[in-house]
């Protein structure tokens, strides 16, 4: 069930931290990227929908390079987050469908983030692409409107597998603590039952917090953490969240 990437081994242990980079300009991703290299991170994910640039092919692949020379061993998630699930930009399917696929092929990326919602046709594309170089895909779904009901967050999370993501990715968007709750009884009713690979889910704002905390108990892989700049509501930074990370395994060992 865990996935390997680099020395990184997702959906084993302690919840691996993700950090963002969210840069606008070259010089700003790569600044990014020189602090996430000394904060407490084990991946980097590329917001490429940040990038002022992204559209302009030569300029982003360049980006795409410099970027993977600095970050060394550390795993590279490459993420292009739609307007419609909560991104900086609109893009169009087939538009989508080309950019994924130009960084599944680029040698560059680790692993490739497709939403859920792009549909069946392009998801099964982009991941088939992934697969044929060698990275991870990440099926992904966002809902920043609210919280599905757990038998929906279920079904969207056995639709990523059926359609061969490695890694499965959920985001909601919480309005109470039921909310929250929702979600954790979720992700360890898929973890539980169904899960053939790692989970990645989380609630997100102030109230949603504990979901990027716990996941080690309900069967969370990744939590996403700020080295620099925040990419959604109620991300901590990556020293805290690795000290309460420990802290919860430690004392999950003793029970």
């Amino acid at each position: 069930m865990p996935v390997v990437i680099r020395n990184v081994k997702i959906g084993e242990g302690i919840p691996k931290i993700c950090a963002p980079i969210v840069g606008k300009t070259k010089e700003e991703i790569l600044s990014e990227a020189k602090l996430l290299l000394s904060a407490s991170a084990d991946l980097a994910e590329w917001r490429t929908d940040w990038f002022c640039d992204i559209f302009e092919t030569e300029e982003a692949a360049a980006v795409l390079k410099e970027l993977r020379e600095m970050l060394g061993d550390l795993p590279l998630l490459f993420t292009f987050r739609t307007a419609a699930e909560g991104g900086e930009k609109s893009i169009e399917s087939g538009e989508y469908l080309a950019l994924n696929k130009a960084a599944a092929r680029s040698g560059f990326v680790d692993l490739l983030d497709v939403e859920l919602s792009a549909g069946e046709d392009v998801v099964s594309d982009i991941i088939a692409e992934a697969h044929s170089n060698g990275v991870v895909a990440v099926a992904s779904s966002h809902d920043f409107s609210g919280t599905p009901m757990r038998e929906e967050i279920i079904r969207r999370l056995c639709k990523m597998q059926s359609l061969g993501a490695d890694i499965l990715k959920m985001a909601v968007m919480p309005k109470s603590p039921g909310d929250v709750l929702t979600l954790l009884s979720a992700t360890e009713e898929m973890h539980r039952k169904y899960a053939k690979c790692p989970l990645i889910t989380m609630a997100m704002s102030g109230t949603g917090m504990v979901t990027r905390l716990c996941g080690e108990l309900f069967g969370s892989a990744v939590t996403f953490g700020a080295a620099a700049k925040a990419s959604a509501p109620g991300q901590i930074g990556t020293g805290e969240l690795a000290a309460v990370l420990s802290l919860f395994h430690k004392n999950l060992q003793d029970i």
